[in-house]
């Protein structure tokens, strides 16, 4: 079996124009005080803001303690912070809401190679992996993707868990031994 990989640039995720469109928007939807309550650090930059806003207004009708143009830049500073906050939260959601569902079209799309009965004699045939039920015996061979939770009744492997388990790493399964499932 081949496989074709597209090469990715390292900002290619970063460069998605409906993941940008909605970041943006989202950032400005979490300019409300009750969002911004969530996060301590913040509601005190966005109250910051605010009273910083009210005294540049304060200052331009010649009442103020300092220049107008010097209030401005302080107040422009405080709102794009909060802003590039707000948008950096809302790219990671974007980010993880994306891959939480190539993960569930992941599951739903791969192809499992049904055995009617253990050995590597038995000719596989091609099934969806949500069809698969308990006691069903597939075959998976290296560079497929696992179709389903399971235990190794023959042979060994190195697998990659880091969906169900997080952990970046490949681990061993084996058949007979402790960590088979």
């Amino acid at each position: 079996m081949t496989s074709i990989v597209a090469k990715q640039g390292t900002l290619s995720w970063f460069l998605d124009r409906e993941l940008l469109r909605h970041a943006l928007v989202d950032s400005v939807r979490r300019l409300t005080p009750r969002y911004q309550w969530r996060n301590p650090v913040m509601f005190v930059v966005y109250g910051g803001s605010i009273l910083t806003t009210i005294l540049w207004l304060q200052a331009l009708f010649g009442t103020g303690e300092a220049p107008a143009g010097f209030i401005l830049a302080i107040a422009l500073w405080l709102w794009a912070t909060l802003l590039f906050a707000n948008f950096a939260e809302a790219m990671a959601e974007g980010r993880s809401k994306a891959q939480a569902a190539t993960l569930k079209s992941a599951r739903r799309d791969t192809v499992a190679k049904k055995l009617a009965h253990a050995g590597f004699d038995a000719a596989p045939t091609a099934a969806p992996s949500s069809a698969l039920r308990r006691g069903d015996l597939v075959l998976v061979e290296q560079g497929d993707l696992v179709p389903g939770d399971g235990e190794v009744i023959e042979g060994v492997a190195s697998v990659n868990e880091s969906a169900i388990t997080g952990e970046s790493a490949p681990v061993i399964r084996e058949s007979g031994g402790d960590r088979s499932r």
